[in-house]
């Protein structure tokens, strides 16, 4: 039976609507898209046209892992991050909405000094490299080193890289958190990290979406979750600058421990900002001139 693109993403989107999935028919056209490398506006253009039955059994591949419960992101084997389009696999957790708000209050310090040349940011944790890829592309005069643990990661890294043509601006390197860093890396003005904070005792209960296909390692924060940014706070804060700036992402709950873990650093300038749906996201504080672990710093609330 011959089909055109529009019977296909007819049939893609019954398939998907069989096992629940509300947005079905948004999607099937992501799935048709990525398997044609059309945009949606050819697909739209194209929709008469005929398919071959390798392209049928390419989509019908992708719609049995959907339909298995594999998420869209890990189908298409892409993901759309503020400007961005990244490479995305099981090896790093999938770019999410409320970590764009990490990406834009970092873009928006960095804006503030666009006189100056050449700011350096650490991307501890860097996963896909999504919040400073965001920053390299979007503040041209930056420096950007994306640091993860993982060897697979960092290969999702370099290939996002180069997808978005980056390479002149920013550079990936192997470090774990949890470690104190290589000295080699230098000192910057911007860390901005978005570490494993789920306490390890809450992982089981997860959605199964996130529990059974993401990775482990890039959600497991410890027993309370906080493992990492005691780390960050502790051996990697003194990488920065005097006046430079850390960026934590933070978990529900998780905020104003994170601001006393920066506030007993000696960090000023503490600030909390809610997320779309008013939940305390993150947490950040500049690094005084003179560090003392005991001083004193204040911290405020955004809504």
């Amino acid at each position: 039976m011959a089909f055109t693109y529009h019977d296909l993403k007819f049939h893609a989107r019954n398939a998907l609507k069989a096992v629940g999935l509300e947005n079905a028919g948004l999607e099937a056209r992501e799935i048709l898209c990525v398997a044609s490398g059309k945009t949606k506006e050819e697909l739209l253009r194209d929709q008469d046209l005929y398919v071959n039955d390798d392209f049928i059994k390419r989509v019908g591949d992708m719609v049995d892992r959907r339909r298995e419960g594999v998420p869209l992101a890990y189908v298409l084997g892409e993901w759309s991050f503020r400007s961005l389009t990244l490479d995305v696999n099981p090896a790093a957790l999938i770019p999410r909405q409320e970590t764009e708000i990490l990406a834009q209050l970092s873009i928006d310090w960095l804006q503030e000094r666009e006189e100056e040349e050449h700011l350096r940011v650490l991307d501890l944790c860097a996963g896909t490299g999504c919040v400073g890829l965001s920053i390299a592309a979007e503040v041209k005069n930056t420096r950007v080193v994306l640091v993860d643990a993982s060897p697979e990661a960092l290969d999702l890294c370099r290939r996002n890289v180069r997808r978005n043509r980056l390479g002149a601006r920013a550079i990936h390197m192997r470090g774990d958190a949890l470690q104190a860093p290589n000295a080699a890396l230098g000192l910057f003005d911007l860390l901005v990290c978005n570490p494993p904070y789920i306490p390890s005792g809450d992982i089981p209960g997860l959605d199964p979406s996130v529990r059974d296909f993401e990775p482990h390692i890039a959600l497991d924060g410890g027993a309370d979750g906080l493992d990492f940014y005691r780390s960050v706070t502790e051996l990697w804060t003194p990488l920065l600058h005097p006046g430079g700036h850390i960026l934590f992402e933070v978990g529900i709950g998780q905020a104003e421990q994170v601001a006393m873990l920066l506030k007993r650093r000696g960090c000023k300038q503490i600030r909390i900002t809610r997320d779309l749906a008013h939940i305390p996201r993150v947490v950040e504080g500049t690094i005084p001139y003179i560090l003392k672990d005991d001083a004193e710093a204040e911290t405020q609330e955004e809504t």
